[in-house]
């Protein structure tokens, strides 16, 4: 039996930043007949039986990092999708390789999201064509949008506050340094700084800091 045809699925939330988390959760308030969540993981390992991880790549580890491995490991989570921006083609395959059922796009709406979390959960492998451009999905936020931070600025200096050099945020984003520097920029000077120093200060005043905890049975979930 599908998801659609009884039971919702059951779903798992993962990233760092609570506010990355929150805005993914809420696009699901109209589809809570097909989609339950059970928990928001913010550096904490899950520990509800869910059918559905699904790993926000904001500010995050690449697939090709040791992380998505140890999450695909997990036994309380029968399923890890990641949902994301990057495409790169070795970032996908090594999600796959890695025994990953679902790549998403950050561009999908909530509707389609539903719909391919619910084919993966029927057993298909559901790879999201790469987004010709980034831009912002339905329901996403991050930390300093109210600052007009794009996400992109944002999870750069999420990056910067956790006191990542630029070779390490280019490398975990998949950018060039020259890429880096130019997000580093435009982001300071939408936060009115000008030192690095100053943007970590910033940053941790801000709620640029990784959160240390979970959210338990999101809406009266399971």
């Amino acid at each position: 039996m599908t998801a659609r045809a009884g039971t919702p699925i059951v779903l798992a939330l993962i990233d760092d930043y609570e506010v990355v988390l929150t805005g993914l959760a809420h696009m699901f308030d109209q589809y809570r007949d097909r989609i339950v969540i059970a928990e928001i993981d913010s550096t904490t390992p899950i520990v509800d039986d869910v059918d559905i991880a699904l790993y926000d790549s904001f500010a995050q580890p690449e697939v090709d990092h040791d992380e998505i491995e140890v999450l695909v490991g997990n036994p309380h989570a029968r399923r890890v999708v990641v949902y994301t921006w990057k495409f790169q083609p070795d970032l996908v395959d090594a999600a796959l390789r890695k025994g990953v059922c679902g790549y998403l796009s950050k561009t999908l709406t909530a509707r389609e999201l539903v719909d391919a979390l619910e084919a993966i959960h029927a057993g298909e492998i559901v790879v999201s064509r790469a987004p010709a451009k980034p831009h912002k999905g339905a329901g996403q936020d991050w930390p300093g949008r109210s600052e007009v931070l794009t996400e992109r600025e944002s999870e750069i200096l999420a990056l910067i506050t956790q006191g990542k050099r630029n070779d390490e945020v280019a490398e975990l984003t998949y950018l060039s340094k020259n890429s880096i520097k130019s997000y580093i920029r435009t982001a300071y000077r939408k936060i009115g700084v000008s030192s690095r120093t100053q943007a970590v200060l910033w940053g941790v005043a801000h709620g640029f800091l990784p959160d240390h905890h979970r959210i338990d049975h999101w809406r009266h979930g399971p």
